[in-house]
């Protein structure tokens, strides 16, 4: 019998998910430049608002994680979606900062177990062979969907304000929480999957089943983080992440205000490093299952293409040196490129997390990554208050990415599914 491919819908699933999430999040970013002006908001309380975000994004991961090994991915996920859609509409109607502050707080929150749902997805539809490019696919669409509706959100945006980029935003992620509902099954709850495709799932290490009944502890939580596979990752996700946030926060801004752009001109200047950087997923991905197949080797396939791209990333802070916004582009865009690369941390925590707890395992690694949601736009925002330049900013994110260098490759280790039994 000829093996279903089913998986391809859920993976689809999630790519569209995906977009939309990183929509909602980052269109904060595209509407700064007129909202701080229409609502009297200086570069410091900026950085406080771009931040805000991932106070409760991070700080509800592990739960996120632990409701998500519980229930499932189809309910999670499902009411994730409609929730955050809803705090993201709601941004188009505020007044003032405070309204605006909850409101990103509540998005945060809501978010939570999105990508944790992703690895989930993808550990229990796909065989290992796989991962690394179904974890490409639906990685690119918080890069390619954001590339090719930059300039279309700009224009929305002056010519109709800000406030309209939320509303249609939330508008656009309330009907694809509907669809999800519709069309999302596991493996072993899907109707449309064959006996074929289901042995070929898990004679490949994927799983039929994606809920678990497994005890949370918090003293589980300490193991997971204390392994050295889990914590070399997490410090390298947080390390390219760092990367990925200047460009959904302050990128838009930079463009404004560091190189005087037009509102406009700014938004074609803003989708073409995360055209590169949607190739650079792609290419992460096909390189990193590659490399396995030939090699053997998960440790060599998955880590070397990562350390590739973080170093590729230490290369923002050379925009300081140029004049010419041409060669600024080309350098921003080499270095987004090399942080789209490093996307395939969520195929290394999803090779090494243990079967029974992979989303909270993914929670914990989410956690870790967005400290850098946190702490990179608060930093920025206060050399930028503080110098009245960007120039030690993009300093700062590139010595970052050095420290995801040295995590991968002194910290992780081989990368194999963690064993706690063995500890």
């Amino acid at each position: 019998m000829k093996p279903t491919r089913m998986r391809y819908l859920a993976l689809g699933l999630i790519s569209v998910g995906t977009a939309i999430n990183y929509l909602d999040r980052s269109v904060l970013g595209i509407a700064a430049p007129l909202f701080s002006s229409d609502l009297g908001v200086g570069a410091g309380a900026l950085g406080v608002v771009f931040s805000a975000f991932s106070w409760t994004y991070a700080a509800a991961q592990i739960p996120g994680g632990m409701l998500l090994d519980r229930f499932g991915s189809r309910v999670v996920y499902g009411c994730a979606v409609a929730l955050w859609s809803m705090f993201t509409l709601l941004q188009g109607t505020v007044s003032g900062l405070a309204a605006l502050l909850g409101l990103r707080l509540g998005l945060g929150a809501a978010e939570a177990p999105s990508y944790p749902t992703n690895s989930r997805v993808v550990r229990t539809w796909f065989p290992q062979s796989e991962r690394a490019r179904a974890n490409g696919v639906y990685a690119v669409g918080q890069y390619f969907g954001l590339a090719f509706l930059s300039p279309l959100l700009f224009w929305i945006a002056g010519r109709f304000g800000w406030r309209a980029l939320f509303i249609l935003a939330g508008l656009i992620g309330l009907v694809f929480a509907a669809l999800w509902s519709v069309y999302y099954r596991d493996p072993d709850r899907s109707t449309r999957i064959n006996r074929a495709e289901l042995d070929y799932i898990e004679s490949g290490g994927g799983s039929g089943n994606a809920v678990t009944t497994a005890p949370f502890s918090w003293r589980l939580v300490g193991r997971l983080i204390s392994t050295r596979q889990i914590l070399g990752a997490s410090v390298g996700q947080f390390a390219s992440n760092s990367t990925l946030v200047f460009f959904l926060t302050w990128f838009p801004t930079y463009l404004a205000t560091e190189r005087h752009l037009q509102l406009r001109t700014a938004g074609l200047f803003a989708a073409l490093p995360y055209i590169a950087a949607s190739v650079g997923v792609l290419l992460g991905g096909w390189s990193s299952d590659w490399l396995v197949q030939k090699s053997g080797s998960p440790t060599l396939g998955r880590k070397l293409p990562v350390v590739v791209g973080l170093l590729m990333a230490t290369s923002l802070v050379a925009a300081n040196m140029v004049h010419s916004n041409a060669a600024m582009l080309t350098i921003m865009s080499f270095a987004f490129f090399g942080q789209g690369m490093c996307n395939l941390g969520w195929t290394v925590i999803t090779d090494v997390a243990p079967r029974p707890y992979v989303g909270l395992t993914a929670g914990i690694f989410n956690l870790c990554a967005n400290l850098a949601g946190i702490v990179t736009p608060l930093v920025i925002g206060q050399i930028v208050a503080g110098t009245g330049s960007f120039y030690a900013a993009l300093a700062y994110i590139s010595s970052v990415a050095l420290v995801g260098v040295f995590a991968y490759v002194f910290v992780l280790g081989e990368v194999k599914p963690v064993d706690l039994d063995a500890r």
